[in-house]
């Protein structure tokens, strides 16, 4: 398509406050996907809008209020105030608000009998660094998050000291990045079913990209009104599909709110 016509469409739906801090790299690509199947401009518009919303915006209940939370967190009186507040942020964020339940065990179960892990690459992070204070981790543990909206990005950097990590957050629409880091464990959250609206087949691809000896997965159990589905047995039946035919040794968790997959190569 015309390239003027496509800079028209991310100048088009990136005045939208909804989508304004999204990387400018995933509009223009979804832009360009639906501007060479829709009818006209408007159409094409209405459904990268759309899209956007299904595998991002949902996930955001309103604007986030990152000065006033950063602000809480710096004022956290002890590690016992600092789990609270950063709680009381996740639960803003749809997938982190899911996890708040079973945070208490999550992490620990996940990481339980690997080596000290001393990196972390959280893909598609939300606010997901926010659960540090809940991971059994060591001192001078580096962690690199990455998610497409610009604000969350900024906040996080400026979270990490509070966290106590050395962290850094980055812009990155995963369907055309590749993180450049090597790590101990990959955190890939509830992340491949949104990206493969976008594109069939990116969640193996990443797999298989991402340089770490232990990837993290899991999958929501139920749909974001509540609703299981079915989701469980399906879930677990993409992934074995996922998976199939590497040299993986693959352990299964069941936690009331979401499924994990802890991938060892």
């Amino acid at each position: 398509m015309p390239a003027p016509e496509l800079d028209r469409l991310v100048a088009n739906v990136t005045t939208s406050r909804k989508y304004r801090q999204i990387a400018p790299a995933l509009v223009r690509n979804l832009g360009a996907q639906e501007l060479a199947r829709r009818r006209n401009f408007k159409e094409a518009v209405k459904a990268t809008k759309n899209k956007l919303h299904q595998i991002a915006a949902v996930y955001q209940e309103g604007a986030f209020a990152y000065e006033q939370w950063y602000n809480t967190l710096q004022e956290a009186p002890d590690r016992a105030g600092l789990r609270a507040a950063c709680a009381a942020i996740m639960a803003y964020h749809a997938s982190t608000r899911e996890r708040l339940p079973i945070l208490d065990t999550f992490y620990t179960t996940l990481f339980t009998g690997l080596p000290p892990i001393t990196s972390i690459l959280d893909l598609a992070c939300g606010l997901n660094p926010l659960a540090i204070p809940w991971m059994p981790l060591g001192g001078n543990v580096r962690y690199f998050a990455y998610d497409i909206y610009q604000d969350q990005i900024d906040f996080l950097n400026r979270c990490f000291p509070l966290l106590s990590v050395q962290g850094r957050a980055q812009v990155c629409d995963l369907l055309q990045c590749h993180p450049p880091q090597r790590a101990d464990v990959a955190l890939l959250l509830k992340t491949i079913p949104c990206l493969e609206q976008v594109e069939n087949g990116v969640g193996r691809r990443l797999l298989d990209r991402v340089d770490t000896p232990v990837v993290i997965v899991s999958f929501p159990v139920h749909s974001l009104s509540g609703h299981e589905k079915g989701m469980l047995d399906h879930y677990e039946r993409y992934f074995y599909e996922l998976v199939a035919g590497r040299p993986w040794q693959i352990n299964r968790y069941v936690f009331a709110t979401e499924l994990a997959f802890r991938i060892r190569r």
